[in-house]
C-alpha cells in the first residue's frame, strides 16, 4: 500500500484511469462483436451501414491510446475485407 501522500494520490488516480480505460475498451469490444455478429448472420447491408461506427470506435481507441495506430489500421483493413468477401 502507498505510504506517502503523493503515492496515495497517484494510486487513486491510477484506479480512476483504470476504470475509465476499461469502459472505453468495453465499448470498442462491443462494437467489434456487434459487427462480427452481423456478418455471421449474413446481414451484409446492416454490416455495411454499421462499419463506419466500428471505424469510429477504433479511431477513438487510437486517440485515447487504448490501441496502437497500426493495430487499428490492421483491424479496419481485415474487417473491410470480410465485408467484401
Amino acid at each position: 500500500m502507498p505510504i506517502t501522500k503523493s503515492a496515495k494520490k497517484a494510486h487513486r488516480k491510477s484506479l480512476r484511469n483504470k476504470e475509465r480505460n476499461l469502459g472505453r475498451k468495453a465499448s470498442l469490444t462491443k462494437a467489434l462483436k456487434t459487427f462480427s455478429r452481423l456478418l455471421k448472420d449474413k446481414k451484409l447491408d446492416e454490416a455495411r451501414n454499421y462499419f463506419p461506427t466500428v471505424q469510429k470506435a477504433l479511431d477513438k481507441a487510437v486517440k485515447q491510446r487504448i490501441l496502437n495506430a497500426n493495430t487499428a489500421s490492421r483491424k479496419k483493413s481485415r474487417l473491410s475485407k470480410r465485408i467484401k468477401a
